[in-house]
């Protein structure tokens, strides 16, 4: 696999950059000169080279099905992480599993841009790197990190809800609904009233986009400077649809109880918003931003790293879901 021949910045996605743009710097690498290619071969393709990958792995605790390997900025470059060294950022390569496992970096990255530049969700910082060989590879800044180094408290809503494989079974993690995620932010989250529309925000945006893998550890709440907590920036945002034959909803019970779910799924995202005592003005314009933005939508969709066969199955998807919420 040879490298691409870029005309659209590989962190931001703007036109006519070759490299990243001074904007992703600015917000990835603190304004240093880092190169889009990585100074290594994918952990694959080359045997020392997946030794000192599988070193890294054994020492990043970050959960999950997929790969993840831990990195630092030295000066303006970055390298895997070595024995006691704190991780800056979180590397995932392609994936062994699930169809067009080599379109699930692009996949990640454009949606995780659309989410940011799009619809004004905040999310971890990212963008794509690229192997020595070509092949492309996901890269997001840590958002459990102060200043200093030192890490913030996090809880993911598994936790929050005290599920776990011996409590709740192996799909622990799919247990529930979305409901549930409001009732645990109200009671660990001082300004709910706050963030509760960021969170239904996100729903809608997984919604729209067919994230069917947004279950509960891909959600939570994140320590502030004061010492509380809020819901932290989204992460693992993908069209799952791509990748796998998902369920349009991760959560087994989907929004709402089963006895509280009916109607279209408009309707059913306008209980949920009333279950969780989110002002109806504030859904009203929530519903008009999320729905209005098609142009700018099908403008990142076709400067991303995905090829033209998975741009046009992205869009439609998009599209046949924006109807259905309109």
């Amino acid at each position: 696999m040879k490298l691409l021949e870029m005309n659209h910045c590989p962190g931001t996605l703007a036109d006519g950059y070759s490299t990243y743009s001074p904007t992703c710097l600015k917000r990835m690498f603190q304004g240093k000169r880092v190169s889009h290619v990585l100074p290594y071969t994918a952990p694959s393709t080359q045997e020392d080279t997946g030794k000192h990958f599988m070193e890294n792995q054994q020492r990043i605790s970050i959960s999950g099905v997929q790969e993840k390997f831990s990195l630092r900025l030295e000066k303006n470059k970055l390298r895997l992480t070595g024995e006691g060294e704190q991780g800056e950022y979180i590397l995932k390569p392609i994936p062994h599993s699930g169809n067009k496992p080599d379109l699930m970096p692009a996949n990640e990255h454009l949606t995780m841009q659309l989410a940011r530049q799009v619809f004004g969700i905040e999310t971890a910082e990212n963008a794509l790197v690229f192997f020595q060989n070509g092949q492309p590879a996901y890269i997001t800044k840590r958002f459990d990190l102060k200043e200093d180094g030192t890490k913030r408290g996090q809880e993911d809503f598994a936790a929050l809800a005290g599920k776990t494989p011996q409590t709740h079974g192996t799909h622990y993690k799919y247990s529930g609904n979305y409901l549930d995620l409001f009732i645990l932010l109200k009671r660990f989250v001082p300004a709910y009233k706050i963030e509760a529309p960021k969170l239904l925000q996100l729903l809608l945006f997984n919604y729209l986009f067919s994230n069917g893998d947004a279950h509960l550890k891909n959600f939570s709440l994140v320590e502030t400077r004061w010492g509380d907590y809020r819901l932290s920036p989204a992460y693992d945002l993908l069209n799952s649809r791509i990748h796998i034959d998902d369920a349009v909803f991760a959560l087994e019970e989907g929004l709402l109880p089963k006895n509280v779910a009916q109607g279209t799924i408009k309707r059913q995202f306008l209980e949920l918003a009333n279950q969780a005592e989110i002002p109806q003005v504030v859904v009203r314009e929530m519903f008009t931003q999320m729905t209005s933005a098609t142009h700018l939508v099908e403008k990142f969709i076709a400067s991303s790293f995905l090829d033209d066969a998975t741009q046009r199955n992205y869009s439609q998807a998009y599209r046949y879901k924006l109807k259905k919420l309109s």
